[in-house]
């Protein structure tokens, strides 16, 4: 997995190379949109409804429910796709050609992935993490070869390029989840655990005689969930639609912001993320969704309350050491990713800015993650008033920050979007456990000898940044990444003295997964 990230990340710094501002802009963040918009609208909510509680359900209803996302992606790839190509401005044809066959390819690839969803979904309830893991690398990295071999090859192409990239990747993933499950379902592992579908035909469409089609207690949390999930991705992908639709930054603007958010979200991404779906996972079938803490089995709410604490430890730890070095770091990582188009103007700020906002991202993945799997229908049907109003505030924000301070003010907005987002979580989780003896949240406090190390090491990497970095020289760049290297080490030993408990959860829960992996 690890390698099959690092040969991506090379691959699009060598296409970035090859490519003008305008192109990366209307790709990354225009076609992008639409894409993920589409998708998110249509599979969101069936996610979190249908891995809610426990695998021992009618997985023929389930699967019933999430066929569901196919004809409700057309719905809203055909919709949005006519806004794209109608009521938005088109970029100039001759900077940025085929604009109206990305919307098409974009808005099509969105319906092909949809065709993969019971096969993820089932995937993700029996933790076939492997699986999951192979799928997307695999698809990820053949998107980046194909669009490396297109852009040397054929650069007149424009956007046909990424459009056909695209379609291949979403192509590649689908069958990767199809191959597994022909020879998966069946088989002698299958049948040894108790495989609730036994073969291909099951994960259609099935109509069963004297029963409803789907559970309608998952289809009405779906709902739920659904309403929900259409202001989480104005949320989500809010700067990307005050840049869409309000025009408040030009295509060239927009393609290095876009630049500078992949690469500082590349941790959150590859860490927070998949942290924050595979403990929901674990959270929604340890606890029963919709009852208090004293009706829980008290073991499963100690176990609980053990693994949040850690969880939030884990990640406030990694997000301070993101925000503490890479304040400091951001010239030099901009300028050695993408040379002075990168590194000069306001690049580094909005790098500097984004380690800030790892911060908040940390928190939120783990309290969100947490809440979303204990919240009852009517909770989150309260919470969905709640998300109305951070919206329409964080737009209005983004907009008023964005003419006062240009693209830095999107990531100040998120910074404060997320801040609230956390401060609702962290009181439900507070009144979730009060009842109790348990304190998950003191998690969130690192040891106080450990935030001096911290002010120490970013006063220094500060301090050696202005003498060192970034237009001395290679050996001044050198001896500027040796002492971050010092202040990193420093910090390190300082957890592993003062964070005994939680080291102990990471070698338990991540370290040994690994190592019986490789044996």
């Amino acid at each position: 997995q690890v390698l099959f990230r690092a040969v991506t990340f090379g691959l699009n710094a060598f296409t970035l190379r090859y490519l003008s501002r305008e192109l990366i802009g209307v790709v990354n963040v225009r076609l992008t949109l639409l894409y993920s918009t589409v998708v998110f609208l249509a599979r969101e909510a069936f996610r979190r409804a249908c891995l809610s509680g426990s695998t021992k359900r009618n997985w023929t209803k389930t699967i019933n429910l999430l066929w569901l996302t196919f004809p409700l992606g057309v719905f809203w790839s055909i919709f949005l796709g006519l806004v794209w190509l109608h009521l938005l401005e088109v970029p100039d044809p001759s900077v940025v050609p085929h604009y109206q066959a990305g919307v098409v390819a974009f808005g099509l690839s969105a319906i092909i992935e949809l065709l993969g969803e019971p096969f993820w979904v089932l995937a993700q309830a029996h933790l076939f993490v492997r699986l999951k893991v192979i799928a997307e690398s695999l698809s990820v990295v053949s998107k980046c070869i194909l669009t490396v071999i297109l852009v040397v090859l054929y650069p007149q192409w424009g956007l046909y390029i990424f459009s056909l990239a695209q379609l291949f990747y979403v192509s590649v993933l689908v069958m990767c989840y199809v191959i597994y499950f022909v020879m998966f379902l069946g088989s002698p592992e299958a049948t040894k655990k108790s495989f609730p579908v036994a073969r291909m035909k099951a994960l259609l469409p099935n109509l069963m005689e004297d029963e409803t089609f789907v559970n309608w207690k998952e289809a009405w949390l779906t709902w739920s969930f659904f309403k929900q999930s259409f202001l989480k991705q104005i949320l989500t992908e809010g700067e990307r639609y005050v840049m869409t639709f309000l025009n408040v930054l030009n295509f060239g603007d927009q393609g290095v912001y876009d630049i500078v958010n992949n690469l500082g979200s590349l941790v959150a991404r590859f860490i927070f993320l998949p942290i924050e779906e595979s403990f929901y996972v674990f959270f929604a079938k340890v606890l029963e969704r919709g009852k208090n803490v004293k009706d829980q089995k008290q073991d499963d709410v100690a176990m609980a309350a053990n693994v949040l604490e850690l969880l939030l430890k884990l990640v406030l730890l990694i997000g301070l050491t993101i925000t503490v070095f890479g304040y400091a770091y951001s010239q030099l990582a901009l300028d050695i990713y993408g040379g002075s188009m990168l590194s000069a103007g306001t690049g580094p700020d909005l790098l500097r800015c984004y380690s800030l906002y790892v911060l908040f991202l940390a928190i939120n993945g783990v309290t969100e993650c947490f809440t979303f799997a204990l919240m009852c229908k009517e909770e989150v049907d309260r919470y969905n008033f709640v998300m109305l109003a951070l919206s329409f505030t964080f737009l209005c924000i983004s907009y008023f920050l964005t003419h006062w301070h240009g693209s830095i003010g999107f990531i100040l907005a998120n910074c404060f979007n997320m801040g609230i987002r956390i401060a609702h979580s962290i009181h439900y989780i507070y009144d979730y456990f009060k009842e109790s003896t348990y304190r998950p949240l003191t998690g969130l406090l690192p040891s106080p000898f450990l935030v001096l190390v911290y002010i120490i090491s970013g006063v220094i990497t500060g301090f050696s940044e202005v003498v060192f970095c970034c237009d001395k020289g290679w050996v001044a760049r050198l001896i500027h990444i040796s002492m971050g290297a010092l202040c990193f080490a420093a910090t390190i030993v300082t957890m592993f003295c003062t964070e005994t408990k939680l080291i102990h959860f990471v070698r338990s829960q991540f370290l040994s997964r690994y190592m019986k992996k490789g044996t």
